[in-house]
């Protein structure tokens, strides 16, 4: 046999196992390694064709599933490994000149190198993983403690419609005390269809009301009312409620970091929902999760100055933007307001979701996950990623509006709790009410939730469109021009 025939059956040999056997002459040994393989392949596949995307996703959360994957990546590395080494054997290189034997055996050797490769990113795949995951989804404090109980394996969400999230994001600094939460969307999503609202409240809504009978009600029965800071500043503000229910743990019995419950259960009570968990981002960590993901592609409608010397711009047009640039134009309020900003949030939590398909996410794993560790803070149980996931994957294909309680909607200073109510629960009923759209889109192409009737809707005139507070999430997110 020559040099280039040992080196080709030894290639198909890595392809299908016992190839280089049968060729040898070895049929039981190379019948049996044949076999092997065939059961495995159509194992995996009556596996992957009887689980659909988001249930493999789903159990891929599991702690058992990414030490299945470890120990297998593991032991299937090996034999691959041997598999390679015992295929060259047989297939006598001896009888080689001398050159081609060394030739050969050196070629031999890489192959067996390179095929425990794939191998080995399995196993370093399942372990950041699990790193990442047991830093993120970490057993709460008793104080924290979810009301949520535990999924049934059955129906895990047990006949509810809806699943509400609180997403939060901390203007941390080192030279502040406290958690403040600047950025505060609260995403309820229909278990079947993921079908999405987004709800958006601004930082410095004022008078908040909690919900009667709780320790903050009792302390502040006629609403959120503080005397003002020294330097004429408020700190009664949406934003500061985590940090003053944290800051004061007497209000609570002396149970410590009340914070989460507390702003949970308020902007629940405000928008007449039930928040089941929350997410706290540190803003500058979501910077680093952009970078992981290659950057965003954001529709700048003029230029964002930014800076403490306003020496930052983000100049306007079609960007693609890093991370620090993407937080600068999703932040700055130089020359700008906090509604304005809380629009350009939108816009850019809309490119994310819009773009970090799963292909990016996979290909970036290693600094997604890396990334991911210093970005979130969350009270959602690892037990319910399983279920989480699968939901995950119907929004990024799903119809995803949005509500911002913004002026001239409502007033920030003198709020109409009552309007706000009933603004959410419409939007719910009308996302409720929307099909699944077929293609996979965030944005509605009226910014529309889609109706249940078969016969196309005339298209909304502008005024229209603006009279309702309901917008696709990237609405208004073009350049201009």
């Amino acid at each position: 046999m020559s040099a280039g025939a040992v080196l080709g059956w030894l290639v198909l040999a890595a392809l299908a196992p016992g190839a280089a056997h049968l060729r040898a002459g070895r049929r039981r040994t190379g019948l049996v390694l044949v076999s092997c393989y065939a059961v495995l392949l159509l194992g995996l596949l009556a596996f992957v064709l009887t689980n659909d995307l988001g249930t493999l996703a789903g159990s891929a959360t599991q702690d058992s599933w990414l030490l299945a994957i470890m120990i297998g990546g593991v032991v299937l590395g090996l034999a691959w490994f041997a598999l390679i080494v015992h295929s060259f054997v047989v297939l006598r290189p001896g009888r080689l000149a001398q050159p081609l034997q060394i030739l050969t055996g050196t070629l031999a050797g890489l192959l067996a190198v390179v095929v425990v490769v794939p191998f080995g990113y399995a196993v370093q795949f399942a372990g950041t993983s699990r790193e990442a995951l047991d830093e993120i989804f970490q057993q709460p404090a008793e104080s924290e403690e979810s009301a949520a109980p535990e999924p049934a394996p059955e129906d895990p969400w047990a006949g509810r419609d809806r699943v509400n999230i609180l997403l939060l994001g901390g203007d941390a600094d080192d030279n502040r005390t406290g958690v403040r939460t600047d950025s505060m969307n609260l995403a309820s999503i229909d278990v079947q269809t993921g079908n999405t609202v987004l709800f958006s409240l601004p930082r410095n809504l004022e008078d908040v009301r909690f919900r009667p009978d709780t320790p903050m009600a009792r302390r502040f029965p006629d609403g959120f009312n503080l005397p003002k800071d020294a330097n004429g500043g408020s700190s009664d503000l949406l934003n500061s409620v985590w940090e003053y229910a944290d800051a004061h743990p007497e209000i609570f019995g002396g149970k410590q970091h009340q914070g989460p419950k507390v702003l949970m259960d308020t902007i629940g009570y405000t928008l007449g929902l039930d928040v089941d968990w929350y997410a706290l981002v540190n803003m500058w960590g979501f910077a680093r999760l952009i970078d992981a993901i290659g950057g965003v592609t954001i529709n700048v409608e003029q230029d964002v100055v930014f800076g403490k010397y306003n020496e930052g711009l983000v100049k306007a047009g079609k960007r693609r933007l890093k991370g620090a640039d993407a937080m600068w134009y999703a932040r700055s309020r130089t020359y700008s307001d906090d509604f304005t900003r809380m629009r350009r949030q939108r816009c850019v939590l809309g490119a994310i979701l819009d773009q970090a398909d799963p292909a990016t996410v996979l290909s970036r794993f290693h600094q997604v996950a890396l990334a991911t560790k210093e970005l979130i803070r969350t009270d959602i149980p690892r037990t319910w990623l399983e279920h989480l996931v699968p939901l995950a994957l119907k929004v990024k294909n799903a119809e995803v509006t949005s509500v911002q309680f913004v002026p001239p909607l409502i007033s920030t200073g003198y709020p109409d709790w009552v309007k706000i109510r009933n603004i959410a629960a419409k939007a719910i009923r009308d996302s409720s009410h929307a099909k699944a759209p077929v293609a996979a889109s965030a944005t509605p192409s009226t910014g529309q939730p889609a109706t249940p009737s078969s016969s196309p809707k005339p298209k909304k005139t502008a005024k229209a469109i603006g009279d309702d507070p309901t917008k696709g999430i990237t609405e208004g997110c073009s350049a201009k021009g």
